[in-house]
């Protein structure tokens, strides 16, 4: 018989029970005992409806309270040192410290930062990075995965433990005091491992499931050879062994993926479906096959005809007792039920999918493998019914928008200036000082800005007052910023509620959705727009608010967009054209922003592209071909403007050393980037490229509660004066402040312009002297 399984389901609820939860414990709102019955409540549902849907294999410890790669350093036992941890079972203390950092309450107490945080692979997940150290020592220090296998079954559920497999939970770790050995970390990670794996077959654990996805990125043979021996090891103690891949293909690695000794193995036949035909041919005859044929990572309805081609020809091969079908991947990356979607547009609706239609969708897939397609002619019909509407549907395609991005591909897209003579024309109109002070672009989106854009959102209050209340807002921010010193301002970005959203809402060809959520980080939950045809800028989406606020002061704003790659990357993108062609409309309806606002006066324009290191393909030969599109896309958007106009642009959460060519040839003149949270690692990157335009390298970490201290600000920017000379810094955080309150803000910000200052004298007669 086939199975209908799944890799994982999303953790925040259906009504973001687990974001409400952690806030309050984070507050102290509640205890750590209401904390975790609150998580046990949802692992409950969750288990329940997969269970009730008619799953056969349904997973556990896919759920976490801030992180799955967080719960394995915990279970590992890899705590850094700074966090004082007693050697025994990790506390939830010591979890969330790891993932917040602390703060300082008396002036004795010494504030510790949090782990780095980076993406999950290609995707706008964020995991926290195993931090090592070259002899680093590993011990079963966390019950997770047991306990919930057990709380599983004391509802009758029997589940399939999910764990981050050894070799990528390593391949994904940093190490700050040395170079990581491959070998010697796995002699002392696998006990830990083979320990667990015994505790587990005890409780009754039939399945386990392992997930490796680093195996679809570029291997060396050794790497491949340490596979081997870790599932050769691994398989004399544990339940049978599902080993999961996804988003990609496994190319050279498909080889040792079949060839492990192991039970079953996942294939992501959404991103790569061509590896289906090699796996069957060369499968060993011990081996079963997971089909992930429903996308893990969009909102689609999946073509059930085209699915069941490839699952018939898998159990053609095979026979059905060695088939299971699942999601491409953990559905973690699509929201939780489309059910919640009660007022979605009534033409596009019967297009999608979240999280428990898509289990739908494998059961029924299943049904027609077990029992017959005629089983479930009703649905496939109904499926068939919903891609065909789709593809004929008048508002996905505009002739226009082809026209004019067919046209601007055979232009230029260039400044006209070369940066050095832009640069001075700048400075002559702009007058900052040495080392200028900005921030990211957003602040605090406090209770009471949430409280008034839900009451003017219900119609409790009016557009007039609650207009009157977004000025208010950032008459108070410019004031502050003017206060204390910053050079370039921003309006604080009250008005909006995500940045990718927010311009979601002004385009046309892109649906915004009620309560579509998926979680970004932690408690951090956003709700990507969905991109259903093609994109048209109507009318300037932020003129009105970036002039009043420009009005009030006479230090410079700048103003914040979100550029393409970054809106297409974070938006639910449609999967009936190359994603190149949609983010060149992305950046066509961007770039007449950046006109309006140039227009408009305003002299100072950031356009965000966060997530171009996310959608950069994980295998390096695929790359050249995406970062021609995506700069591309980036200059059609940033490039038709005066040379004293000032375009800056922002990342941060990727690991960028790797693509450093790339983000230069965007050509913005000001370069803000994380660097904080990764310990300033980035720079010296920066300076051995010799990157040239003037950048601005985080120096506070604004993902977490804990207010820097002066002197901390002080040594971060001299040990990057070290590295970069001062005629080419700007000072600003890391990110934007949107998730902060103002009582860490505040404090901040303040210490941030004077370490600025402290440095900006002795940095004038030093370049003066040189």
């Amino acid at each position: 018989m086939v199975l209908a399984t799944n890799l994982g389901y999303p953790r925040i609820g259906a009504q973001r029970q687990l974001k409400k939860a952690l806030e309050a414990f984070w507050s102290g709102k509640i205890t750590a005992t209401e904390l975790q019955s609150r998580a046990t409540e949802l692992r409950k549902q969750h288990w329940q409806l997969q269970h009730t849907l008619g799953l056969h294999h349904i997973p556990a410890n896919d759920f976490s309270l801030y992180d799955h790669i967080l719960d394995t350093i915990a279970l590992v036992g890899a705590i850094p040192e700074r966090y004082a941890w007693s050697g025994t079972m990790v506390d939830l203390s010591t979890y969330f410290m790891m993932a917040r950092g602390t703060k300082a309450v008396t002036a004795e107490d010494t504030a510790l930062p949090a782990m780095e945080m980076t993406k999950w692979f290609d995707t706008n997940y964020h995991y926290i990075v195993p931090e090592l150290t070259p002899d680093q020592r590993f011990s079963l220090s966390s019950t997770k995965p047991l306990d919930e296998f057990l709380e599983a079954k004391a509802l009758g559920i029997y589940t399939r433990p999910v764990l981050p497999g050894p070799l990528t939970f390593l391949l994904l770790s940093k190490s700050h005091t040395g170079t990581l050995h491959l070998p010697s970390l796995l002699e002392r990670l696998l006990p830990v491992y083979e320990e667990l794996l015994q505790q587990l077959a005890a409780a009754g654990v039939e399945w386990v499931q392992l997930d490796e996805p680093c195996l679809v990125l570029r291997l060396d043979d050794e790497v491949r050879k340490l596979y081997h021996a870790i599932y050769t090891r691994l398989s004399n103690f544990s339940p049978r062994i599902l080993l999961a891949t996804y988003f990609g293909h496994l190319h050279e690695n498909l080889q040792t993926a079949l060839n492990l000794p192991v039970a079953a193995l996942h294939l992501d036949l959404v991103r790569a479906p061509e590896q289906l035909q090699q796996a069957l041919t060369d499968i060993p005859s011990t081996l079963s096959l997971s089909l992930g044929l429903v996308d893990g990572r969009n909102i689609w309805r999946t073509d059930l005809d085209r699915a069941l081609q490839y699952a018939e020809r898998a159990v053609q091969a095979l026979g059905s007792d060695r088939v299971m079908l699942a999601p491409s991947c953990s559905l973690l990356h699509v929201p939780m039920d489309l059910e919640q979607e009660p007022d979605i547009d009534a033409e596009i609706r019967p297009w999608l999918a979240f999280a428990r239609q898509k289990v739908e969708e494998l059961v029924v897939l299943t049904r027609a493998l077990n029992e017959g397609r005629s089983a479930v002619e009703t649905e496939l019909a109904t499926s068939r019914e919903a891609i065909q509407q789709r593809r004929a549907s008048s508002r996905v395609s505009n002739p226009a928008v082809a026209r004019r991005v067919a046209t601007a591909l055979q232009q230029s897209a260039q400044r006209t200036s070369p940066f050095a003579v832009r640069k001075a024309k700048q400075q002559e109109r702009l007058q900052l000082p040495l080392l200028p002070t900005t921030t990211i672009g957003s602040f605090p989106q406090t209770s009471e800005v949430r409280a008034a854009r839900q009451a003017h959102k219900k119609g409790k209050l009016n557009t007039q007052d609650y207009e009157t209340f977004l000025r208010h807002q950032i008459e108070e921010t410019i004031r502050f910023q003017e206060d204390i010193g910053i050079d370039v301002l921003v309006h604080g970005e009250f008005e909006r509620t995500d940045m990718v959203e927010y311009f979601g809402e002004h385009l046309q060809g892109i649906l915004i959705t009620a309560n579509a959520w998926v979680q970004s980080y932690g408690s951090r939950c956003v709700r990507p727009p969905i991109i259903y045809g093609d994109v048209v800028h109507t009318s300037p989406i932020t003129v009105r608010w970036i002039t009043y606020a420009q009005a009030l002061t006479e230090k410079p704003l700048k103003a914040i967009l979100t550029g393409p790659v970054t809106m297409l990357q974070w938006s639910f993108v449609r999967d009936d054209q190359p994603r190149a062609e949609t983010c060149y409309q992305l950046a066509l309806a961007i770039r007449d922003e950046v006109q309006a606002l140039e227009e408009a006066g305003i002299q100072i324009i950031q356009i965000d592209e966060p997530a171009l290191r996310e959608g950069t393909p994980l295998r390096v030969e695929e790359r050249e071909r995406y970062f021609e599109w995506a700069i591309h896309s980036f200059r059609l958007a940033s490039t038709g403007v005066k040379d004293e106009t000032q375009i800056h642009s922002h990342m941060c959460y990727s690991e960028f050393n790797d693509i450093l060519d790339a983000i230069a040839s965007m050509d913005v003149d000001v370069l803000s980037i994380e660097a904080s949270r990764s310990q300033l690692e980035l720079l010296n990157a920066f300076a051995t490229c010799r990157y040239l335009n003037d950048i601005g390298p985080g120096i506070y970490d604004i993902h977490s509660p804990r207010v820097p201290e002066q002197k901390e600000l002080d040594e971060t920017l001299q040990a990057i004066l070290q590295v970069l000379p001062a005629h080419q810094l700007w000072v600003n955080p890391d990110c934007g402040l949107k998730t902060r309150r103002w009582e860490e803000v505040r404090p901040s910000l303040t210490r941030m312009v004077e370490a600025a200052r402290r440095f900006r004298h002795t940095s004038q007669q030093k370049e003066k002297q040189e």
